[in-house]
């Protein structure tokens, strides 16, 4: 089948995701969200929460949270941390929840909880409402390309790249883009990038999904010309000689959104206290990650076996923002180095999630009549984000004055205006809608 496309889908789940689209308010899809609800004052209802994360360095606020103690500070003493093999783990076991020995809630790319809430991506479509509390980080993935294209010193611009590509194909060798979930940031980024050069990801190359800890070793044994994904993975690269980082995320869209913090709507629903703990507990943790001085010890932490398992080596220079790109192009103190809370990096900004789901629209993952507002206004709970920020008391210029950071500017000049998205889409050459 096309590694391009979820499993399973088909013209039945095309019909399904555009019935869905319809269920907003009072709907089998969404109706388990509250509208609103206040935070009650009291101890969580639960001290218990499974949240899954996958060995990245996005995943930082929920190691630190566990390893300062952030998450007891607030009463959840009985938080399980839990590393997750892939994205598609990560969605199964959100699917199943923690009372079917799953997770509540996890690190995970963006676009995913909009996608299992939707039944996209679930077990006989089914929809499993999910609820966006904060946004953990912004920028920090790298594009990635194999030695063999060492001359061309790639960069934002594919269109040499390209070329390369279309004669490995012609002397009859697969090409190969990996990304790590379909409709995930990973592949979004790895198809706006190869696309604004000219390179349709669904015909020119073959786009497959890898799993992030398997890119390095896939790449050594050439089973990809180019992969993104986020650290420590695009630095082992460089630092084991198979590779070069061509670009930084930042570098297509400066401080653009990226991993998400989210959980299953029923389980906020039954524990409002202990949603509210949670999140402060990693919003207090994102705010120790932002601060340099504490760069070192973070990745100290993120090298443990228990959570990314990597040499410290490979995650200290691209924490710190000094970034040697393996061509000899060296940039430090990057100016789209990660951010967990600077630059409201923390703030799940309403705008940021319609891109997603309009991008999903783009490569067919989603239909094109799907009321994608309707759907980030049931998902996204930055509501809840801003109780949580009042009760740390954050100071006010932390705290956007608006849910969307409106028109956002592309490498490549494109513009994406929340308030006209299909003036967006109308825009893009390369494309498949459904």
């Amino acid at each position: 089948m096309n590694n391009n496309r979820f499993k399973g889908y088909s013209p039945q789940r095309r019909r399904f995701l555009k019935n869905s689209a319809t269920l907003v308010g009072g709907s089998a899809l969404l109706s388990s969200l509250p509208v609103s609800w206040a935070f009650a004052d009291g101890k969580p209802e639960t001290t218990a929460a499974k949240l899954g994360f996958i060995a990245l360095t996005d995943a930082a606020p929920l190691f630190v949270a566990d390893e300062k103690g952030f998450f007891a500070k607030h009463g959840m003493t009985d938080v399980e941390v839990l590393k997750q093999s892939s994205w598609g783990t990560t969605r199964d076991n959100l699917v199943l929840g923690s009372q079917r020995n799953g997770i509540d809630g996890a690190h995970i790319l963006t676009p995913m909880p909009y996608l299992i809430s939707s039944g996209a991506v679930t077990p006989n479509n089914q929809p499993v409402p999910m609820s966006i509390l904060a946004r953990l980080n912004l920028n920090g993935q790298c594009i990635s390309v194999g030695s063999d294209y060492a001359d061309l010193e790639v960069q934002l611009d594919t269109r040499e790249f390209g070329q390369a590509l279309a004669e490995k194909r012609a002397g009859g060798d697969e090409a190969s883009a990996a990304m790590t979930f379909p409709g995930g940031t990973h592949d979004m980024w790895i198809r706006y990038w190869m696309a604004a050069g000219g390179i349709d990801p669904d015909r020119d190359v073959s786009t497959i999904t890898i799993p992030p800890a398997q890119m390095v070793a896939n790449m050594r044994v050439g089973s990809m010309d180019t992969f993104c994904v986020c650290e420590p993975w695009n630095n082992q690269l460089v630092n084991q000689g198979i590779g070069y980082t061509a670009n930084t995320t930042g570098e297509l869209w400066n401080d653009h959104p990226e991993k998400a913090f989210a959980m299953r709507s029923d389980y906020v629903e039954a524990n409002p206290n202990a949603t509210q703990a949670l999140l402060m507990a990693i919003m207090e943790a994102q705010m120790w990650c932002e601060d340099p001085a504490n760069h070192e010890e973070m990745a100290q932490i993120c090298s443990r076996r228990r959570w990314i398992h990597a040499p410290y080596g490979d995650l200290i220079d691209r924490i710190q923002g000094n970034f040697d790109y393996g061509t000899g192009r060296v940039v430090e103190d990057h100016p789209q180095m990660m951010r967990y809370w600077d630059r409201h990096a923390s703030y799940p900004y309403k705008s940021h999630d319609l891109w997603f789901l309009t991008e999903n629209k783009r490569w067919g993952y989603l239909p094109q009549d799907m009321d994608s507002a309707a759907l980030v206004e049931q998902v996204n709970r930055e509501d809840l984000w801003r109780q949580a920020a009042d009760r740390l008391g954050v100071a006010s210029s932390d705290i956007p004055d608006s849910t969307s950071r409106g028109i956002e500017t592309f490498f490549d000049g494109k513009t994406f205006d929340p308030e006209n998205p299909q003036a967006y889409l109308d825009s893009l050459e390369i494309k498949r809608l459904t």
